[in-house]
């Protein structure tokens, strides 16, 4: 019997608020507290967040320029440069105890791609790995965006999977850090052919996708439930 992955629906979250909680599952995953490995599937509002190797020719656009628009700039522990979230873009943060999988990084970042992969391959989309760099690409534009924590052998931060997304925020900076690299989205490539219903179909996918790579048994749950598990003292309101 394979291992259960709670996948926890937040719908649309400021991003401040869903980095706390991110933070706040690990430290429980780490101590136990948490039985499961735990994948938070979200909606962000236009927010730009700064990786670990973040250089700030990545950022041509002044940050104040940024949050007049009303995109929140947000410097992170994960790793990579820097990258968008914003409405029509499928984030997910898994929060994987490595220990229960296999200790190596590159081997957790292959599967996160690999997931992708075939969750984009099930909408008509033929995703592929780009030699040297961490992501998904299709026909040479990048259309996921990955990038991880790691403390103890527990992840979090994750992928950004562009669905509908508004592709003209990615010239507000150099998309990690890759120059003259083009972004895309499902709705982008799959043109007048993209189902109404798309959203919904990507997330089944993604959720699909991670469970049959990591060989886990997805069941939805809500934040109440998890919190009440751990006890919410603490955790910021989402």
């Amino acid at each position: 019997m394979s291992a259960q992955l709670d996948v926890l629906g937040l719908g649309r979250k400021a991003y401040g608020d869903a980095l706390e909680l991110q933070r706040r599952l690990a430290r429980d995953r780490i101590a136990g507290r948490i039985e499961h490995d735990v994948l938070i599937l979200v909606e962000h509002s236009p927010v730009v967040t700064l990786g670990r190797s973040f250089r700030p020719q990545s950022l041509p656009t002044p940050r104040a320029a940024l949050e007049a628009r009303g995109i929140e700039v947000f410097d992170i522990e994960r790793g990579g440069d820097i990258t968008f979230h914003g409405p029509g873009q499928l984030v997910g943060y898994p929060i994987f105890d490595l220990k229960q999988h296999r200790q190596d990084v590159h081997w957790f970042l292959r599967q996160l791609e690999e997931s992708l992969i075939r969750s984009l391959a099930s909408l008509g989309i033929q995703g592929e790995r780009r030699e040297g760099h961490t992501g998904v690409w299709t026909a040479s534009r990048k259309i996921a965006s990955i990038g991880i924590h790691l403390k103890q052998w527990v992840t979090w931060h994750g992928f950004a999977l562009n669905v509908t997304t508004d592709l003209s925020y990615f010239d507000l900076i150099v998309p990690c850090g890759i120059p003259n690299v083009i972004m895309t989205s499902i709705h982008r490539e799959l043109a007048e052919h993209t189902p109404r219903d798309v959203w919904a179909r990507a997330l089944e996918q993604v959720v699909l996708g991670v469970a049959e790579v990591f060989e886990v048994t997805p069941q939805m749950v809500s934040l109440e439930a998890v919190l009440a598990r751990i006890g919410a003292d603490g955790v910021v309101e989402v």
